[in-house]
This record gives structure tokens, sequence and C-alpha cells, in this order.
């Protein structure tokens, strides 16, 4: 099992950006824990994070063909992206939406996610945690 992990905006800026909602743990160490979660679950990850739309919709087309699956956290583009929805519709590979707050809790125009339409599931409020609900999801699915 392969799976595409996708990180959206300011997730590089975990442990800076606001800690009290996100956490003290940084990026790297997020790094560490999906991949070794991964491994306990005998799957293979590659992962990545960008602030740039366009390169999370170039990853996931490209992601065709090579992946059994994605786990995306699109941060804020949860609530604004079409073309992210469009491109997770066009290469139908099974996928999981992750968010490390509880997003149904906080400003409600973050209850909208366009991702999430084309996620099978939606793992939020659990930190890093969701990243290993997700994969075994997944693994479980596929």
């Amino acid at each position: 099992m392969k799976l595409l992990i996708l990180n959206g905006p300011n997730l590089n800026m975990l442990g800076i950006r606001e800690p009290d909602i996100y956490g003290r743990q940084t990026y790297r160490e997020l790094e560490e824990y999906i991949r070794k979660e991964a491994q306990a679950l005998g799957c293979e990850v590659e992962i990545r994070q960008s602030n740039h739309e366009g390169d999370l919709v170039d990853w996931i087309q490209e992601a065709l063909g090579r992946f059994d699956g994605i786990v995306i956290n699109p941060a804020a583009y949860t609530h604004t992206s079409v073309a992210i929805l469009d491109a997770l519709r066009a290469v139908r590979l099974p996928a999981a939406e992750v968010h490390l707050s509880d997003v149904d809790a906080r400003e409600p125009f973050r209850r909208v996610s366009y991702a999430g339409l084309a996620c099978r599931k939606t793992f939020q409020g659990h930190g890093f945690a969701g990243y290993r609900m997700a994969m075994e999801f997944l693994c479980g699915e596929v």
C-alpha cells in the first residue's frame, strides 16, 4: 500500500502558528510521526507540503497510477478550493481528509469542506493521531 500524504498552507508553521489550536509540535515532528505510524501499518508514504494550491492540484493529478490512496490536509484550501475537489474527483483514488483541529467547533466558514466532498472520510480534532487514523482507514478500504 502506497499513500500520498498532502499538507496545505501554513502547516509548515506548526509549533509557531496558533499553538493553542494546533499544538507546539513542529512540522518535522509531524513528518516523523507519519513515517513511524505508516511503518507500523506496513504502508509506504510520500509526504509533501505546499502553500500553493496549484502544487497540491498537480500532486493529486500525478498520484494517478503511482499511489493507492491520498491522505490530505488541505488546511485553508479546505474551505475555498474547488480546484482541489475537482482534482480529487478526477483521479478517483480513495482519499481521506485530516484536520488537526476540530474545524466544526471553530468559525462557521470552516465548516464547509470542498475537499471533503471527494473524500471517503474526514478525521478532525485528533491532532497528529488523525493521520494514523486516516492511513489505517485507507489501508482497510483499499
